[in-house]
């Protein structure tokens, strides 16, 4: 699939990019819906704030849509739309990271022990098994744009795998033995991982300089 995706020329891969960004926002769109319903219903911050991030990258996935439509425009109008979507999109990750501590350490100093959820630890399982492909394919379509915003909305689908993972653990450790804390650790994972992508997206100054890239090279033979 790496290959295939880094032969394609640069209108081919604005399509893939566009239709892998109209999936995202849908899953999103549906999955926080989902997960933080049973996050309210189980007391879970991990699931709230896993919830959560589903719409920030609901909203990423609308910044990446607003930025491809300028994908016909003149290379310094891209090359702007660019830098603003990634800030943003980075301006996203620091809103999650901030809500997600306060609520992580809430719990923590409260004792507020979460319900079991069968369900959340299967949307959970689902994610971590879609979101992983999903951010793979994006970071390929990045390097073929040379693009910093849809690699940053990559970034913020690998983070959704990441979260899912966290609190998949969270979630299974207090079900079978009981550790009301490992849902509030979780949590403290989830912004911690928020916050650092958050800082390096915001000071990126290209792709080469985000988390993940591949040479550029390998990008330019086709466009």
């Amino acid at each position: 699939m790496t290959t295939v995706v880094s032969r394609l020329s640069r209108r081919a891969a604005v399509v893939w990019a566009k239709r892998l960004n109209r999936l995202t926002i849908s899953w999103n769109a549906v999955e926080g819906v989902a997960v933080i319903i049973v996050g309210i219903r189980a007391s879970s911050i991990s699931l709230i704030g896993w919830g959560f991030d589903s719409f920030v990258e609901l909203v990423a996935g609308l910044v990446l849509a607003w930025r491809l439509r300028l994908e016909g425009d003149d290379a310094g109008t891209r090359h702007a739309a660019d830098r603003s979507a990634q800030r943003l999109i980075a301006a996203c990750f620091a809103v999650l990271a901030a809500y997600v501590l306060a609520e992580s350490l809430r719990d923590l100093i409260s004792a507020n022990p979460p319900d079991g959820s069968i369900l959340g630890i299967a949307l959970a399982a689902l994610s971590l098994v879609v979101m992983p492909f999903l951010a793979r394919l994006k970071l390929q379509l990045a390097v073929v744009l040379g693009s910093q915003a849809v690699q940053a909305e990559a970034a913020q689908t690998t983070l959704c795998a990441l979260l899912s993972g966290a609190v998949l653990i969270g979630l299974g450790a207090n079900l079978l033995f009981g550790w009301w804390w490992a849902d509030p650790a979780a949590g403290l994972f989830i912004a911690a991982a928020a916050a650092y992508t958050a800082v390096r997206m915001w000071r990126a100054d290209s792709l080469a300089d985000t988390c993940c890239s591949v040479p550029l090279a390998e990008a330019g033979a086709d466009n």
